[in-house]
């Protein structure tokens, strides 16, 4: 087994991680039941460190997926503690993704692991490494909005119901720009095993700039309104309203004052 040689030590979640869900916890129940004096402070706690949390989660997917597929040095790497300080990039991994919510409400993947591709054989297993980030959003993104499409919303606080919508909006544009095959991102991750090696040759130059250029495109009004119109195509099926995600995305930005229309906890 590959997993033979990985040490307890290397399994054990990290105290960074166990702290980031116990914000997540906390402020979630603050949210819940009002207890903050201010709940858009709340909120926007809640929704950054669930949000952390499934940055972690994405990339200990990534780990666990190469571990099982041959590549044996991610335990040593500690990408299996789920503490993102062990990340190859922190910041591209965990604060600009965090600097993008924040700007725009737009939950943009970060490049974060480093698997040692020469150490798995199969290009059926390489996708599948690729994939299993995204498919984490997928599945946040499915408990998210759980409430929603399971008409379960009765007593649940408006506060704590827009904060989850928010939250699955956010789940919903990382699922969906993961997959995009632009390289540097998941998407391309899941093709590349299929591609010519002159294809490939060609299109590694772009991978370093794959997120900047997924964002520089996002900026222009045409294609964020194709993209956001999909988002909000996606959390309708999954019972989740415009104005869910809109409240859900004023009370994250406590610091603006709102403009009245959500129903805010006094």
């Amino acid at each position: 087994m590959t997993t033979a040689t990985i040490r307890p030590s290397e399994r054990r979640v990290s105290p960074v991680f166990l702290g980031i869900l116990a914000v997540t916890a906390v402020t979630g129940w603050a949210t819940w039941t009002g207890f903050a004096e201010q709940p858009g402070v709340a909120v926007f706690l809640f929704v950054t460190a669930a949000w952390i949390v499934s940055l972690c989660l994405h990339e200990y997917a990534h780990a666990r997926t190469a571990l099982h597929s041959g590549d044996i040095t991610v335990g040593a790497k500690g990408y299996l503690t789920l503490n993102p300080l062990r990340y190859t990039h922190a910041l591209l991994s965990i604060v600009l993704p965090v600097v993008f919510v924040i700007m725009g409400g737009i939950g943009l993947p970060g490049g974060a692991v480093f698997i040692e591709r020469g150490r798995i054989r199969g290009r059926w297993r390489h996708s599948l490494i690729s994939a299993a980030g995204p498919l984490t959003n997928v599945l946040f993104a499915v408990v998210c909005t759980a409430p929603f499409w399971l008409d379960a919303l009765d007593g649940v606080p408006a506060d704590f119901r827009f904060a989850l919508a928010f939250l699955a909006l956010l789940q919903v544009t990382a699922a969906i720009l993961n997959f995009l095959p632009v390289p540097g991102l998941d998407g391309y991750g899941v093709l590349e095993p299929w591609l010519s090696y002159e294809v490939r040759r060609q299109v590694e130059p772009l991978a370093p700039f794959g997120l900047l250029i997924v964002f520089a495109l996002l900026w222009i009004p045409a294609v964020n309104g194709v993209f956001f119109d999909l988002v909000d195509a996606v959390l309708r099926a999954l019972g989740i309203s415009d104005f869910d995600t809109y409240c859900g995305f004023e009370l994250y930005r406590f610091w603006r004052g709102g403009d009245g229309l959500c129903s805010v906890t006094p």
